[in-house]
């Protein structure tokens, strides 16, 4: 169970502290980001908040000075002499911001995915439509297991993070129906093309490698899917994105609000 270091939810017209509510399966969005080190580092912090507020403009959710009162939850909420190693997650409504601060878990090395049949409410964003995943997870042990959600036969994203996959030396990632999350994202720039294609479960076996990326994970490497009895045979391109995005943690700027 997550150990909450934080939680506290605001008005939106005032910025007036009311008793916390998580928010899940309201109609709004939220991004989690991760917090770490001392003095305050928050990874992709800018991009986190730029994909946060496009999302809330599509669901017709913005609002004058929204990003300014974001950040300035944020801001007072977090504490310059803290050494943190947590997940921000911050979920806005139409009338409330919502944070909190739980610890950063510890992922074993023999890491799980178990594929199950579903597909998140409108995938594209990250909507506050989670309590059925919230469910999901609660019967699993989220430091070496994760979900596999699939539709129509095909795999699309994990429940907490976007999948990349490997075969004969390229990359490949769904081609639509999930959400693009902000490491998927910093990946896209960095290495170039990633190739999109349908994921099928029945294609599964031929790809080499399952690499889990996102802000709670990081990079993780999928060791074994019990169901089809498909192992990871190498982890060349695991080692490799773990360079990369380890290069991002090194330069990571510190926050100053």
């Amino acid at each position: 169970m997550a150990t909450y270091l934080l939680k506290k939810s605001y008005q939106l017209k005032d910025l007036k502290e009311v008793n916390f509510k998580d928010l899940w399966d309201s109609n709004g969005i939220f991004t989690t980001m991760w917090i770490f080190g001392k003095p305050v580092k928050i990874l992709f912090f800018k991009e986190h908040i730029q994909n946060l507020i496009k999302s809330l403009k599509i669901y017709k959710l913005h609002k004058y000075n929204l990003e300014k009162n974001i950040k300035k939850v944020i801001k007072i909420n977090l504490h310059k002499k803290r050494k943190y190693n947590h997940l921000l997650r911050i979920a806005v409504t139409n009338k409330l911001i919502s944070i909190s601060l739980r610890e950063k878990p510890i992922l074993k090395s023999k890491f799980t995915l178990k594929l199950i049949n579903y597909s998140r409410t409108r995938p594209e964003f990250k909507n506050l439509k989670y309590k059925k995943i919230l469910n999901y997870l609660s019967k699993i042990e989220t430091n070496s297991h994760d979900l596999g959600l699939c539709v129509n036969n095909k795999l699309l994203e994990s429940a907490t993070s976007n999948i990349l996959f490997v075969s004969e030396g390229k990359l490949y990632s769904p081609i639509n129906k999930f959400y693009k999350g902000t490491t998927f994202k910093f990946f896209e720039k960095k290495i170039g093309r990633i190739i999109k294609k349908n994921i099928l479960i029945k294609s599964l076996f031929k790809y080499d490698e399952i690499i889990l990326i996102g802000s709670g994970k990081g990079v993780i490497s999928i060791n074994h899917i019990r169901e089809l009895n498909w192992r990871r045979k190498s982890s060349k391109f695991y080692r490799f994105l773990s360079k990369i995005y380890n290069r991002a943690v090194t330069n990571c700027p510190r926050y100053y609000g």
